[in-house]
């Protein structure tokens, strides 16, 4: 858990508003067609077959490099790709369920992998405000991290740099911290296990070397994407799933 950056909410260091981006909103602001945004083929009277296959999502996969990785990570970066949300950006998938991170170049090739510590309470919402909020006042089942899709960029707390993903609402990803004592931070890194990965209030904690190898090379100079996976909500209900761009149909009205 970071200190705020100067200028930042005075609390946590490391909280967040979930934006929660339903299809039709998101199709909305890409200026897609709610058909497209559901992934479905546009349907016309009299459209050409290749028409409808070129609006179609594009069929090329993120390369996890043989990096072992759940379903859902897979068809978020596979999408992210297809549908280029990434705007040719790099960007990270951090799946909550098995507390691991996914870092990506712009082009969807994975750079690295690695366990991560995340908020301790499970959830898919921050509680309002609480980017405000002084640490002691948060309490066990307000420290989540929230899903949703969020644009980053590198940046400095009082302490150290890291990759700011809600700088408003104090949300970041670091290197892991030594905080309380108690909290055998490293330890639980390095466990097998992504059951006792569940121990800050909101940011996510990485290993030093993949903070300063992997996350600072790929997002210098640059902002990227995080997509945190849900952990209580299907996937369709935070990202609009398969939004290719909208194709223009020359000659049809």
């Amino acid at each position: 858990m970071a200190l705020s950056a100067p200028g930042a909410p005075i609390g946590s260091g490391c909280r967040s508003t979930v934006l929660r981006w339903a299809p039709a909103v998101l199709a909305l602001g890409l200026g897609l067609s709610p058909t497209l945004a559901s992934g479905e083929a546009p349907q016309a009277p009299g459209l050409p077959a290749a028409l409808v296959a070129a609006a179609a999502p594009r069929t090329t996969d993120a390369d996890l490099r043989g990096l072992a990785a759940s379903t859902d990570v897979r068809e978020v970066a596979n999408w992210v790709i297809a549908s280029r949300d990434n705007h040719a950006l790099p960007f990270i998938v951090i799946d909550k369920v098995n507390a691991r991170v996914f870092v990506f170049d712009r082009k969807g090739t994975a750079l690295g992998a690695t366990a991560a510590l995340l908020g301790l309470a499970p959830g898919d919402d921050s509680v309002p405000g609480i980017g405000q909020r002084k640490l002691a006042t948060i309490t066990p089942q307000e420290r989540t991290t929230p899903a949703g899709r969020f644009e980053a960029s590198l940046g400095q707390d009082f302490e150290q740099d890291l990759l700011w993903i809600d700088y408003d609402a104090a949300l970041s990803l670091h290197r892991v911290i030594v905080g309380n004592p108690r909290d055998h931070r490293a330890e639980r890194l390095a466990s097998p296990s992504a059951l006792d990965n569940r121990i800050s209030y909101g940011c996510i904690n990485v290993p030093a070397h993949f903070y300063d190898d992997i996350v600072a090379p790929a997002f210098k100079g640059t902002v990227g994407i995080v997509y945190i996976l849900p952990e209580t909500r299907p996937l369709r209900a935070v990202f609009a799933m398969y939004a290719p761009a909208r194709v223009r149909l020359a000659g049809i009205r």
